[in-house]
């Protein structure tokens, strides 16, 4: 059983490895680099695909493994987890920018905590996410996230679950980003 369903994610990599040739070829003929955006663009097309092909075999979807496809950060474990297990690993911050792990503190409510992967900053206090299983079973994308901590540090912040509905305040530990660190 464990076999067959290896074998079965083992025939996605061609088509996630394809699109990402695809991105190198778009990419800058000079250096044959591949823009950030593009790099972005290709692991939220492959998170969103694994997404996909989780429902159609009626399975969880969950945030943690959607964080990881669509980041490209690679770490493992209960979302609670992430900030701590980044250390030394990946770079931390308070601020947020594009493709970074939002790492949300676990609550009474929330006890495994919550990622989710920032798409767009609109300015100092809002910003957008790409995350999973926010609604069960199902990814949210480029939902409204909004500091609305005191310090304005986002360490508190309210979702925009329905459109034009903020949420109750979630707390925030940070922002987890790709680069290597020793934050």
């Amino acid at each position: 059983m464990i076999f067959r369903q290896v074998v079965k994610r083992l025939r996605l990599l061609p088509i996630a490895g394809a699109g990402l040739l695809f991105l190198a070829n778009c990419g800058d003929v000079q250096n044959g680099s591949v823009s950030r955006a593009e790099a972005e663009a290709a692991r939220l097309e492959y998170a969103v695909q694994e997404v996909q092909y989780l429902q159609s075999k009626g399975r969880r979807v969950w945030c943690v493994p959607f964080a990881r496809n669509a980041s490209g950060i690679e770490i493992f474990g209960n979302a609670k987890t992430w900030w701590a297990q980044a250390t030394g690993q990946y770079n931390r911050s308070k601020q947020p920018e594009p493709g970074a792990v939002m790492a949300f503190s676990a609550t009474r409510s929330n006890p495994l905590g919550h990622v989710a992967v920032v798409s767009k900053v609109e300015d100092a206090r809002r910003i957008r996410v790409n995350h999973a299983n926010w609604h069960r079973n199902r990814i949210s994308l480029g939902m409204a996230v909004v500091d609305v901590s005191e310090k304005n540090d986002w360490s508190a912040v309210r979702l925009e679950s329905n459109p034009g509905a903020l949420g109750r305040v979630y707390p925030v530990k940070g922002f987890i980003t790709a680069e290597p660190g020793n934050s």
